[in-house]
């Protein structure tokens, strides 16, 4: 809207309230003239011809032979009362037969036929007045014994028009002063509702654009000013509203920009409308790719036909196989605003993990089932032919029965009581007793209590450390646990006659054991699942050995618990070396290990 486009409406209105009320005065005054002078005009005509003496003067003249010329000079001698000024206004004598000029003030010798002259020939009296007639007159008829006559009065109305025209030009006059008030009032209605509604405008442009920081001043109380103080709260709660959304926007943007699921959105044609870096990153392709739709991406798991015409809250699942992950797939329709597109919502979930982490479950708890009936089952056999055999059976053969039942009984604690302790590790039960203790010496300790079963095997073990003391921080029995179990594994692997070294040592931050056999290795594959719960590289050679498959991963676990590390090196035929580190103070560091 342009500024002046207000003020001039206002002059317009004001100049066609002015042109209209001069124009209903102006017509209203030139009415009331013309009705004042006609009724003025046949009053006083009315008045002059009820004078008896008048009346009679005017039949006695028609009694004479000349009554014609009679009544002519009757009428000059009360044409003052009549009003007769031979310009505007004259009175005639015509012949009451044929309503010939017999004379006139005048000297006209014809005159136009009038209604009131034929009113007067039919000898009644002719007062009858016309507002739309360029004249007024009077016709009254006179009989007498010589001859009937008819006296006429005729006014022209230049008077009316006179004066008509005088209050035209002061009509015009009072127009045109009424047309400078109305400009003069239109600034002035500007100053007290364009320049406000101005102000509003600007207001608006500015909300509109998104600056909210003006308020515009209030200074009436009228509507426009209650009108400005609402547009004022409106901006503000608008403000508000917007500094909200805008808050929440990006709480969402946030959120879905680091969220780790991957979500894209698509319109009703399958085009691309929005997504986030963790789709592009499980999909393992650029969605920056206009070419990439909706067929081309998840075509393959429902077409986009069937999506649409879903009906909340049914949702498509599926799983599919991307590179070396397991990905559940979600598919649901959504609907845009009232009167908006509709389009598909694609929630990208990494089930990798829960995968393996079900797979690993399944293969645990087969593990274990297998791992308890092999002495579940040794037990029962040779319990039920002890039961069959009875007394018959020798001695030693009895005693060997029973030691065989009491070590797959040993072997079946054994086994639950490392599960225990998983399953307490697993539970967040930090059970640790820490306190600092001399590694090397407990170390020492180890060797000495396992050398006897060394040399049965004809089996050497060194071991080197320092000649003072290495502290530790760390539950002491847990960790002198995780020592025995590795070197008794490397007695374990190692043939007969092999060598097996123990080195302990320390740094500033850290200390570290480390055992190294010459046995007979690890395969390089098999390496990253050494840690794994029941896992073995030959079964069968383990079980025999009397392994469970569970001490190196519950050796993982009091290492982890103590923020240590614990890995293995191995090469099959060569032996394996297994480095434990352990922080001095559960603080970082670097270790020299040799």
């Amino acid at each position: 809207m342009k500024k002046s486009g207000l003020h001039l409406k206002l002059v317009i209105i004001m100049l066609l309230l002015i042109f209209s009320l001069m124009a209903v005065v102006c017509a209203f005054l030139v009415r009331g003239v013309v009705s004042f002078y006609l009724g003025e005009f046949y009053q006083n005509m009315q008045e002059v011809f009820s004078v008896q003496e008048f009346a009679d003067d005017l039949r006695a003249a028609a009694n004479e032979e000349e009554g014609a010329a009679q009544i002519e000079d009757i009428l000059s001698a009360y044409s003052g009362l009549l009003g007769i000024d031979a310009v505007n206004r004259n009175y005639y004598v015509l012949d009451g037969g044929n309503a010939q000029v017999l004379g006139g003030s005048d000297g006209k010798t014809e005159i136009e036929i009038s209604p009131n002259i034929l009113t007067a020939l039919n000898g009644r009296e002719g007062y009858t007045s016309n507002n739309s007639a360029s004249y007024m007159d009077v016709a009254l008829p006179i009989s007498g014994d010589k001859g009937s006559y008819i006296v006429y009065i005729k006014d022209n109305k230049q008077t009316v028009h006179d004066l008509n025209m005088e209050l035209f030009m002061i009509i015009m006059e009072a127009l045109v002063v009424g047309l400078l008030i109305s400009v003069l009032l239109s600034f002035l209605l500007s100053k007290t509702m364009i320049i406000p509604i101005q102000s509003l405008t600007r207001g608006a442009n500015r909300v509109a654009e998104g600056d909210f920081s003006q308020k515009i001043e209030v200074h009436t109380r009228d509507e426009i000013g209650v009108l400005t103080e609402s547009f004022n709260d409106m901006a503000r709660q608008l403000k508000d509203t917007l500094e909200a959304i805008d808050g929440e926007r990006n709480k969402l943007s946030t959120v879905f920009l680091h969220m780790t699921d991957g979500v894209v959105a698509f319109n009703h044609e399958g085009v691309k409308i929005h997504y986030n870096p963790a789709a592009e990153q499980l999909l393992g392709v650029s969605l920056e790719d206009a070419d990439l739709d909706y067929s081309v991406i998840f075509g393959s798991v429902e077409d986009k036909e069937t999506v649409l015409a879903l009906k909340a809250p049914t949702v498509i699942r599926a799983e599919r196989e991307i590179k070396d992950k397991t990905l559940e797939i979600i598919l649901a329709p959504f609907a845009g605003s009232e009167g908006g597109q509709n389009g598909i919502l694609a929630l990208i979930h990494d089930v990798t993990q829960q995968r393996k982490s079900e797979q690993m479950h399944r293969e645990f708890v087969a593990n274990v089932s297998h791992e308890l009936r092999t002495p579940i089952t040794n037990i029962r056999s040779y319990a039920e032919t002890l039961e069959d055999v009875g007394e018959e059976m020798p001695p030693d053969d009895r005693k060997h029965f029973l030691q065989v039942i009491l070590n797959e009984s040993d072997r079946m604690v054994k086994i639950v009581q490392e599960l225990l302790m998983l399953s307490k590790f697993d539970a967040g039960d930090n059970d640790m007793r820490f306190e600092d203790f001399d590694i090397v010496h407990s170390t020492r300790n180890i060797c000495e209590a396992l050398r006897l079963n060394i040399e049965k095997r004809n089996m050497s073990l060194s071991l080197q450390a320092p000649d003072k003391e290495v502290i530790c921080c760390g539950d002491r029995a847990r960790l002198e646990q995780v020592i025995v179990n590795v070197i008794t594994n490397a007695i374990r692997y190692t043939p007969d006659g092999g060598e097996i070294s123990v080195k302990v040592g320390g740094s500033d931050n850290y200390v570290w054991v480390s055992v190294k056999d010459t046995g007979i290795g690890i395969p390089k594959e098999n390496l990253p699942h050494i840690f794994d719960r029941f896992y073995r590289v030959d079964r069968a050679r383990s079980r025999a050995l009397g392994g469970s498959g569970l001490g190196l991963s519950i050796a993982k676990e009091i290492i982890m618990k103590h923020n240590g590390e614990i890995s293995i090196d191995s090469e099959p035929g060569k032996g394996t070396k297994v480095l434990i580190r352990l922080p001095k103070e559960q603080s970082g560091g670097e270790s020299h290990e040799a």
